[in-house]
């Protein structure tokens, strides 16, 4: 028994009236996964008409097992004596051996009815989780100056986003999943898919956090077409493959990160920006020291800039300037004649030649 496909157009044509029962199904848009479709009395006679919308999976059942089924858009005629079409239209003869072998126990003996399913990509799932994720966050790598290596900067993340699938095993679906309910709804099924759907996400955040992604932790939006692959190649979502069904688009659209976080980038940026600018003025610091103990000559007007260098900083070289100055301990103090009869006189604070009351370098008042 089994189907035979209609010629085109005879929906209209004389043959309509020789059908003893049509049977359709509505479109079953983005809600129904699966719906039930007989006869007032639960049989389907010889030479019934079953249509076949795009979009949509007709099996025909009968005494607890499928006995054909087909996912080609168009009008068929049931006739008991042919064989059954296995299948036709996209999903291929390789379900073959499924249908064949699948037997629903409990259902009621003679019963004969079309299930119809959705063989659309059903839209607009969301997902977030629930609570902050760890994630290793490369863009802010942490230096072990002992090893020469780098960490991650370990981070609390939240994510969402939508996700989609479709039916891709509905000799499976229905065994695990739909039975031989009326209607089977979306909503039946969706809160169990969004946990399962975060904890494959999960997964793949360790994936994307580890040493060969280095994925950085406010870009994991771009990372679309990553996840769905590392998803697919790890198989994360094999919970929901093991239903009949499959992922067929992921997308992350908001990450945030919590407080916690948030306050250990800022200050990680502000400890690197600080110790950039701290080893700047250092190396510079040094350099001048060093260049003014070489020249003799120059030493007064090296020494200047040093002051000026050390009040820009706020002393905080004056260290760096102890740690450069050469030893003076067993050297004669240097006579500052300031005021004394034909000699020069030198500004305390940056050492440069005053000729008046006040610096002409620095400001400083003199004598």
């Amino acid at each position: 028994m089994g189907l035979i496909k209609a010629a085109v157009g005879a929906v209209g044509s004389t043959l309509h009236d020789q059908w003893k029962e049509y049977i359709k199904c509505d479109d079953l848009g983005q809600d129904i996964l699966m719906k039930k479709v007989s006869t007032p009395n639960g049989v389907i006679t010889k030479d019934s008409a079953i249509q076949v919308s795009p979009g949509q999976i007709a099996v025909i059942f009968q005494s607890g097992k499928i006995i054909d089924a087909t996912a080609e858009e168009g009008i068929y005629t049931f006739d008991e004596s042919t064989s059954p079409s296995f299948f036709a239209g996209q999903f291929g003869a390789v379900f073959k051996e499924m249908w064949t072998r699948f037997v629903y126990n409990g259902a009621p003996n003679k019963e004969q009815a079309v299930f119809y399913l959705n063989a659309k990509e059903i839209m607009d799932n969301k997902f977030g989780t629930p609570a902050p994720i760890p994630f290793q966050d490369w863009s802010h790598p942490i230096p072990n100056q002992m090893t020469g290596t780098e960490t991650a900067l370990r981070v609390e993340v939240k994510c969402f986003g939508k996700y989609t699938f479709k039916i891709v095993d509905p000799a499976v679906f229905m065994s695990r999943v739909a039975g031989v309910s009326d209607e089977y709804r979306k909503d039946q099924l969706v809160e169990q898919m969004r946990s399962e759907v975060i904890g494959s996400f999960q997964n793949v955040l360790n994936e994307l956090g580890n040493s060969e992604h280095k994925a950085p932790v406010l870009e994991l939006p771009s990372y679309t077409d990553e996840i769905k692959k590392i998803m697919d190649e790890r198989v994360f979502d094999q919970p929901i493959r093991d239903r009949g069904l499959s992922i067929v688009g992921f997308v992350v659209e908001s990450v945030t990160l919590d407080e916690e976080s948030n306050k250990k980038i800022d200050n990680y940026e502000l400890s690197a920006n600080a110790a950039m600018q701290q080893g700047t003025l250092t190396g510079a610091y040094a350099n001048a020291v060093q260049d003014a103990a070489n020249n003799a000559a120059g030493a007064a007007n090296g020494f200047m800039g040093i002051g000026m260098m050390n009040m820009a900083t706020g002393g905080v070289m004056g260290g760096v300037a102890t740690a450069n100055q050469p030893n003076t301990q067993n050297q004669p103090p240097v006579q500052n004649n300031q005021g004394g009869q034909g000699g020069a006189k030198f500004c305390s604070n940056c050492g440069s030649p005053v000729s008046g009351a006040f610096c002409s370098n620095c400001g400083t008042k003199v004598g």
